[in-house]
């Protein structure tokens, strides 16, 4: 699988470390909330539930081995062809 750096070009994935998925939210809490009922809920679900269907799925990906940018890159998930690259 190659990804296109917008500013180094066309790399091999193995320049690149996967950060994941791009279409996360991390919860809006309180730092003093207390973690329980909703809150707690949230927080499982934001650390451990991911959406693992076939298609298009966002991503992010630092360029590790060379510009160190962070990328999100849309690729389909079943075939792993890229299909749009932009900085983060």
């Amino acid at each position: 699988m190659r990804i296109t750096c917008p500013h180094c070009g066309a790399r091999s994935h193995q320049e690149f470390t996967y950060f994941g998925d791009a279409d996360v939210a991390r919860p809006n809490t309180a730092l003093d909330a207390p973690l329980d009922g909703d809150v707690l809920e949230d927080w499982m679900n934001y650390v451990y539930l991911r959406k693992n269907s076939p298609g298009e799925h966002r991503e992010y990906w630092l360029h590790s081995a060379a510009c160190r940018a962070l990328l999100v890159v849309t690729r389909n998930v079943t075939t792993h062809e890229i299909l749009k690259v932009e900085a983060a």
